[in-house]
C-alpha cells in the first residue's frame, strides 16, 4: 500500500489541498465565512440547482432508454450480440469531447437536423440530457443487465404459476432483486453528469454551466480562486456521499442474491412482444448511439479529396504551434506512459485490498481510490500547477504531468477489473507454492500473474481509453506545443471557420477510432459476463 498511498497523497490530495488552500485563506488566516458567502449567491446557486436537476433528469432518462436493453443483453439470445455488445459501450470509453463534438454535428448550427428540418437543439438542454444518456447507456446496460443474466428464472416462472401476469411477476419478484443493481448503476450515472465537463463546455455554452464548468470559469477565466475553492469542497461533499451510497449498494448486491450462470439464462426470441422489444431496442442503440457517430464522420468527410485530415498536417500558428496531426502521437505517447502508471499503483492497492487479512484501514482506501472520477479534474490539473511547481518537486514544465493527471483517472479502473480476479485466486495455492520454498516474488509470478494476466490486459485497455481522453485536468497543465487530442478539439471549436469545425470533426473521428480499437480488444479479452466495468 505504500506506493498507492504516496501517489495519491502527492498527486491527488495536495493539489486539490493546496487549490482549497490558496482560496480560503487570506494573510494565513482560513475564511471559513466565505463558503455561507458564495454559496448564497444567486448565479453560484442557479449552477448548483442547474447541475443538481440535469443530473437527475440524465439519470432518470438513462434508466428509461436503457432498462430494456439490459433485459435484451441478460434474457435474450440472438445472432450479433456480442457486436451490439460493443457497440453499446464504445460511447462509453468515448472521450467527453468527443461525444460533444458528435452531438454538435447532429444537432448544432449547420448540423443534420438543422440542414433537415431546420432543427437546432445546442441551444436548449436536451442537447445536454441525450449526449448524457448517449455516454452512461452502457452503465446501465452493463451493471444491471450483467447482475439480470445472472438471477435465476424459475423463481420468476414459479410466480407465473401461481397466477401473477408477466408485469406483476417481474415487478414483485424480478425488479426487487435487481434493485441495488439500479440503485448502483443510477448512482454512478448520477456521479458522471453531476461532475459532467467536456460535454457541457461544447454544448452548454454560456446558457447552461454545471459547477464543474463553473469550477473551471472562475479559475481560467475570472482568476477567482476563492469561488473555485468553494465550489470544489461543495463537490467534494456531494461526490463523497454519492460513492459512500453506491459502496453500500454494491455490498447489498453481492452478499443479498444467489446467482446462476447466465450462459444458461438467455433464449432466443419468442413471440411478438420479445420480437418487438429486441427491434426496439435495435432502434434506439442506432437513433442513440451510432447516428451522431455516424454523422461526426460524415462531418469530417465534407472537404473534398479528405481536405479536412489533410490540413491536419499543416501547421496553424493562430491555433496552435504545432501541426493539429502531432496531437496524435503526443496522446498516444501521454496515454502509453498513463496507463504504465495506472498499472503500477493500481496492480499493487488491487493486491492490497484482495488479502484475507486486509485491515480497515486498507479496505477504506478502496473508497478513496473512486475520488478522483469524481473530484473535479479541474481543480487536480490547476492544483498541479499551484503544488507542483517547487522544489524539491517542481515538475511544471515536465512532460511526465499529463501523464500523472492522467494515470489518477485510470488507476481506479485497474483496481475494479483486478480486485474481483485476485480476489477469486484460491490462497492455498499460493501456500502451497511457499511451502515449496518459493520467494513472494516467485509466487506471485508463477500463480498470481498467469490467473489475472487477462484482467491485466483488460485494465491496461481501460486506463488507455480513459488517460487517452482526459480533459478536465489536461487542459490546464497541457503545454502549447504538444496538446493533447482532446485539448486540441476544444480549441479548433472555439475559434471560427468552416475548416477548423472541420478539422475539429477529423481529430474526433480520429480519437473515436483509437477508442473503439481498444474497446473492441477488450472484448475479445473479457473473461467474465458479470457487467462490472
Amino acid at each position: 500500500m505504500a506506493l498507492p498511498v504516496a501517489f495519491f497523497a502527492v498527486f491527488f490530495a495536495w493539489p486539490v489541498a493546496a487549490i482549497v488552500s490558496r482560496g480560503l485563506k487570506a494573510d494565513g488566516v482560513w475564511q471559513f465565512g466565505r463558503i455561507a458567502d458564495v454559496v448564497t449567491q444567486p448565479d453560484i446557486r442557479h449552477v448548483l440547482w442547474f447541475t443538481t436537476w440535469q443530473a437527475l433528469a440524465s439519470t432518470a432518462l438513462t434508466l428509461l432508454l436503457a432498462l430494456p436493453a439490459a433485459h435484451v443483453f441478460a434474457r435474450l439470445d440472438f445472432p450479433g450480440k456480442q457486436l451490439l455488445r460493443a457497440v453499446v459501450t464504445v460511447p462509453f470509453v468515448l472521450p467527453t469531447v468527443v461525444v460533444g463534438t458528435a452531438f454538435l454535428a447532429l444537432v448544432g448550427h449547420g448540423g443534420l437536423l438543422d440542414d433537415l428540418w431546420g432543427v437546432r437543439l445546442d441551444t436548449t438542454v436536451w442537447a445536454l440530457l441525450l449526449a448524457h444518456v448517449f455516454f452512461n447507456y452502457a452503465v446501465v446496460v452493463r451493471t444491471v443487465g450483467g447482475l439480470w443474466a445472472q438471477l435465476d428464472p424459475r423463481q420468476e416462472q414459479a410466480a407465473r404459476m401461481l397466477g401473477a401476469s408477466p408485469l406483476t411477476a417481474w415487478r414483485k419478484v424480478t425488479l426487487p432483486a435487481l434493485a441495488p443493481a439500479v440503485a448502483a448503476a443510477a448512482l454512478m450515472v448520477f456521479l458522471f453528469t453531476f461532475t459532467s465537463f467536456g460535454v457541457v463546455q461544447i454544448l452548454g455554452g454560456p446558457t447552461f454551466s454545471t459547477l464543474e464548468v463553473e469550477i473551471y470559469r472562475q479559475t481560467s477565466e475570472l482568476f477567482d480562486l476563492s469561488t473555485a475553492a468553494v465550489l470544489t469542497l461543495v463537490q467534494f461533499v456531494a461526490v463523497g456521499a454519492i460513492l459512500a451510497v453506491h459502496a453500500w449498494t454494491v455490498r447489498r448486491r453481492e452478499s443479498a442474491l444467489r446467482l446462476v450462470d447466465p450462459k444458461v439464462t438467455a433464449r432466443r426470441p419468442r413471440g411478438a412482444g420479445q420480437w418487438g422489444l429486441l427491434a426496439g431496442v435495435l432502434l434506439t442503440v442506432v437513433l442513440l448511439l451510432v447516428l451522431p457517430l455516424a454523422v461526426l464522420v460524415q462531418r469530417s468527410l465534407d472537404a473534398p479529396g479528405l481536405g479536412y485530415y489533410r490540413a491536419l498536417t499543416d501547421a496553424d500558428g493562430g491555433t496552435f504551434l504545432v501541426a493539429p496531426l502531432h496531437a496524435v502521437w503526443t496522446s498516444l505517447e501521454y496515454a502509453v506512459a498513463a496507463t504504465a502508471i495506472a498499472l503500477v499503483i493500481g496492480g499493487l492497492a488491487a493486491a492490497a485490498l484482495a488479502r484475507r487479512d486486509a485491515g480497515r484501514l486498507v479496505r477504506g482506501f478502496d473508497a478513496l481510490l473512486m475520488l478522483p472520477l469524481g473530484v473535479s479534474a479541474v481543480t487536480v490539473g490547476f492544483g498541479f500547477l499551484i503544488a507542483l511547481d517547487r522544489p524539491p518537486l517542481d515538475l511544471r514544465q515536465s512532460w511526465i504531468l499529463v501523464p500523472l493527471a492522467q494515470a489518477l483517472v485510470g488507476a481506479p479502473f485497474v483496481v475494479r477489473t483486478m480486485l474481483p480476479v485476485l480476489r477469486a485466486v484460491d490462497g492455498r495455492l499460493r501456500e502451497a507454492a511457499a511451502v515449496l520454498g518459493a520467494s513472494p516474488w516467485r509466487v506471485w509470478r508463477e500463480v498470481d500473474l498467469p490467473l489475472v494476466r487477462r484482467a491485466l490486459l483488460i485494465a491496461a485497455g481501460f486506463a488507455f481509453a480513459v488517460s487517452l481522453g482526459e480533459f478536465g485536468a489536461t487542459v490546464f497543465i497541457a503545454r502549447p506545443d504538444n496538446p493533447t487530442l482532446p485539448v486540441a478539439v476544444a480549441r479548433l471549436l472555439s475559434r471560427p471557420g468552416e475548416l477548423n469545425y472541420g478539422q475539429a470533426m477529423a481529430l474526433s473521428t480520429i480519437l473515436m477510432v483509437v477508442c473503439a480499437a481498444a474497446l473492441l480488444l477488450l472484448e475479445r479479452l473479457r473473461t467474465d459476463r458479470t457487467g462490472e466495468f
